[in-house]
């Protein structure tokens, strides 16, 4: 074999080797906001109804003109080492729904990922099921973990989750008590790598998107990247629209 043919046999060697390895590695990018739409992130969009009659208005997804959705991230449970890199390369900007249970002892990596451009919430001390308890007991759970997680990441949240998504009246009653201004649930699941939908096969534009800290963190997250391509969705800070 001469000396050409061996050069060009390492190329293409190489070269493919790259290739299997660019086509390994999922891609994080949001897709891009239409033309015509001038959307900057920070710019508040609107507001989520106000606190009456001592409850918290509560929003499973958000009225939109716009190709918009929106990702959460609960609990806190496991530490995925690669999130906070993944959401600042990314762009997109989630509410986190944090335990105080689950942040203790992990401060700096949460604050990390706040960051990166993530709002905190409220879930409650330990993921307690709220649904039928009394109003002291859910007030302390949402209150509790608001100034725990004040304490331990410097920031004091004003938008809450129910834990499983349970509540009742007491649940928003104590959530008004706490200072959350809103209760958010959710109309879309990420769950080991692929999306589950609560209506149709297609995330919409509104839609609020749920996942969690776990040990598919990389993979659900690239599961929510890849659907809003595919159903031409933008990723965009939920905060900025419950104000």
């Amino acid at each position: 074999m001469s000396w050409r043919a061996v050069v060009l046999a390492v190329v293409l060697l190489v070269s493919g080797c790259a290739a299997r390895i660019e086509a390994s590695v999922p891609t994080y990018s949001p897709a891009p906001l239409p033309p015509g739409t001038p959307y900057p992130f920070g710019e508040v969009q609107q507001h989520a109804a106000p606190v009456t009659g001592g409850k918290v208005p509560q929003v499973s997804r958000i009225a939109v003109d716009k190709p918009y959705v929106f990702l959460t991230i609960d609990d806190g449970a496991v530490q995925q080492p690669d999130a906070p890199r993944l959401l600042r390369e990314s762009g997109v900007h989630p509410v986190l729904f944090l335990n105080e249970i689950y942040v203790r002892g992990h401060e700096d990596y949460f604050r990390q990922i706040l960051a990166a451009g993530a709002t905190l919430g409220d879930h409650t001390v330990d993921h307690a099921d709220l649904r039928g308890k009394s109003l002291a007991f859910q007030q302390k759970e949402i209150c509790d973990d608001a100034d725990d997680l004040q304490r331990s990441l410097g920031v004091r949240p004003v938008f809450f989750r129910p834990p499983f998504g349970s509540w009742d009246g007491n649940t928003l009653k104590a959530a008004a008590n706490c200072g959350m201004r809103v209760s958010v649930l959710w109309t879309a699941s990420l769950n080991d790598g692929r999306v589950d939908f609560q209506e149709g096969k297609h995330l919409r534009a509104g839609d609020i998107v749920l996942m969690h800290f776990r040990k598919t963190f990389v993979e659900d997250f690239a599961a929510f990247t890849r659907q809003s391509q595919v159903d031409g969705l933008t990723p965009v800070p939920l905060a900025d629209f419950l104000g």
